[in-house]
């Protein structure tokens, strides 16, 4: 078979399933609405959840379309405000695991063979899931303490990520395939840019809306000082956009994304950089800029030609920059909230962390503190590598560089290919690079969003696409020629 058959073969036609899955996603999203209508939210909502459940297990691919693009709107609901105990994101991804799960489980009594195989990032993947789920508890044993309920809910992200690891391993299989959930998390982390954007800009309908669930006061002018738009959270919102624009930027210069396209996602992407009012965003912004001129040389002889894009991206987003910049301590010359986060670390993390040798195997699963003071509740961990330790002592924290270390020379190996898997093992490249800086400043790896992308890109480009040698080459779209 010619390679230009084989391309051809890979991809989407007028009459492919996808535009069944689409039609029948739409058809079961307005029944699901009827009858929350008629009958109230929750019959809505678990009829929602049947239907996922049916058509995952139908269409696996469609869980892995389902979560990427649902992810930066929904994860940003507090845990137990909608669903008791869980993120809406975390119910989802349960539902849509266990429709695939049951779909490969029916095929497999049908005859079909499981396509399941390990690979080289298996083992420091699932022993840096072990080091932060299991091991934690069994520290807490050995010292004769018994884990409690919040400790126990705190392991959840890990538990989380390692699932949705397994969920888009297995049901991206094509390079079509590949190529849309690429599309999917670029579209939806500009639509996330611009949510945050319209947010610093005090665009009053968006408040309301980021006021029902999403932790906004709409009367407070605190609501519109940083974007942290439908995460909750500006940080996260920072990182889950720089993820999108470097993919983006990975993919245009191979060509899988259109100039006008890209032009437009640029904008909006690196505005909602701007609008996120997190210095440690744009720190991490500097840093992936210089992990990707130095990594693609296209960007390097282009860089003259995103000046006017980077202008109107810094004109629309000077709100959120000059709002910043106003909370700068004029005699130490760092923002005020750096400061407070000295103090967090100083007089409430490092003691417990030095007091009885609690960095070796870790103080508990869970790094969240009651705060001693009035105007605050609790106090979040300000360090990545510092909840490491917290979390799991040394071996946690070695546990996650072996992990990067592992990621970084596959995500190097990759970006070497002009396709969309090189498209990916660049932004992979610089986004997990970032990580290893940007985490001496915040718990990165396990926020909202961030750390979900990160997985969902790893296994993107280690599962059945990156040896299968039918796809090798065919992860680039069609020429004209091939056409």
């Amino acid at each position: 078979m010619t390679a230009t058959a084989e391309v051809d073969r890979l991809q989407p036609s007028l009459r492919a399933p996808g535009r069944r899955t689409a039609t029948f996603s739409l058809a079961a999203a307005a029944l699901a609405g009827l009858m929350a209508a008629l009958t109230g939210p929750m019959t809505g909502v678990v009829a929602a959840a049947l239907g996922l459940f049916a058509l995952t297990a139908w269409r696996p691919i469609t869980a892995t379309y389902v979560y990427l693009g649902t992810l930066p709107f929904i994860a940003g609901i507090q845990r137990g405000d909608l669903i008791p105990l869980l993120r809406p994101n975390e119910a989802l991804l349960v539902v849509l695991t266990a429709g695939v799960c049951a779909g490969g489980y029916a095929r497999f009594l049908m005859g079909r063979p499981l396509a399941l195989r390990l690979r080289p990032l298996d083992l420091p993947l699932a022993t840096f899931v072990m080091l932060a789920t299991l091991w934690p508890v069994v520290s807490l044993m050995l010292r004769g303490a018994t884990p409690k309920g919040t400790e126990l809910i705190a392991l959840l992200p890990a538990v989380k990520l390692a699932g949705l690891f397994l969920l888009v391993r297995i049901t991206v299989r094509t390079a079509a395939q590949l190529r849309r959930c690429i599309r999917l998390v670029i579209w939806t982390a500009a639509a996330l840019g611009g949510i945050a954007v319209l947010q610093t800009l005090g665009v009053r309908p968006v408040l309301s809306l980021l006021g029902t669930y999403w932790g906004i006061d709409a009367g407070l002018p605190e609501s519109s000082a940083r974007g942290s738009a439908t995460l909750g959270h500006s940080i996260a919102t920072g990182d889950y956009i720089l993820i999108g624009l470097g993919l983006l930027i990975a993919a245009a210069v191979r060509g899988l994304i259109g100039r006008k396209e890209r032009l437009l996602l640029g904008l909006v992407l690196g505005t909602g950089l701007l609008a996120s009012g997190q210095f440690s965003t744009w720190l991490a912004a500097l840093v992936a800029g210089g992990i990707v001129a130095y990594r693609i040389p296209e960007v390097r002889r282009r860089a003259i030609r995103f000046a006017p894009l980077a202008a109107c991206a810094l004109v629309i987003g000077a709100p959120a920059v000059l709002g910043r910049l106003q909370g700068i301590d004029g005699e130490l010359g760092v923002p005020q909230s750096w400061l407070v986060r000295w103090d967090n670390v100083t007089y409430l993390y490092l003691p417990p962390l030095f007091e009885d040798y609690g960095f070796v195997i870790g103080v508990s699963p869970d790094s969240v503190l009651m705060a001693p003071d009035i105007w605050r509740d609790v106090i979040w961990i300000e360090s990545g590598y510092l909840q490491f330790l917290w979390i799991g002592g040394i071996p946690l924290l070695a546990g996650f560089i072996w992990l990067s270390v592992a990621v970084l020379r596959h995500a190097h190996d990759v970006a070497s290919r002009r396709d969309a898997l090189g498209a990916c093992g660049t932004c992979i490249e610089m986004a997990w690079g970032v990580l290893m800086v940007v985490s001496v400043l915040d718990p990165h790896i396990f926020l909202r969003g961030t750390g979900d992308l990160l997985f969902s890109l790893v296994a993107l480009t280690s599962g059945r696409l990156l040896d299968d040698e039918r796809a090798r080459g065919s992860t680039r779209p069609r020429t004209d020629a091939q056409a």
